[in-house]
């Protein structure tokens, strides 16, 4: 008796969290301008650098910045300072002041920065994507 023709089934396994992975590339052999994606990810990298810098700078990030400083001196204060609890009082206050300090600093650095590209020839912000 003939034997029924039944498609072929690609092989998924699923890992301990229920994720299925997947064999990895199993057709042609890749070209060497595909191997060499070194140099391609590394003009990324710098790209994404440069787009970076020239984003002008968001309250968010001064906050982190500010949250990042308050946090190590609310440790400092409270493992070296005799009275913790006017350490803890102050850390809402330097939040702000970091905050604020931190948000004031980038953007000084950031028109710097676009005054001297513009001086340059450098044409100011850089086109978004």
């Amino acid at each position: 008796m003939a034997q029924t023709k039944r498609k072929r089934h690609t092989k998924h396994r699923g890992n301990a969290a229920g994720a299925i992975e997947s064999r990895g590339r199993t057709g042609r052999k890749p070209t060497a301008a595909e191997k060499s994606s070194d140099a391609r990810d590394r003009a990324r990298a710098k790209e994404r650098l440069l787009d970076k810098r020239d984003r002008p700078p968001t309250w968010r990030g001064a906050f982190l910045k500010a949250m990042i400083a308050a946090v190590a001196l609310l440790v400092f204060g409270l493992l070296f300072l005799k009275n913790a609890s006017s350490t803890i009082g102050l850390f809402p206050i330097v939040l702000v002041i970091y905050t604020l300090i931190s948000y004031y600093t980038d953007r000084w650095i950031y028109n710097r920065r676009q005054r001297s590209k513009a001086r340059q020839g450098g044409g100011g912000r850089a086109a978004p994507r």
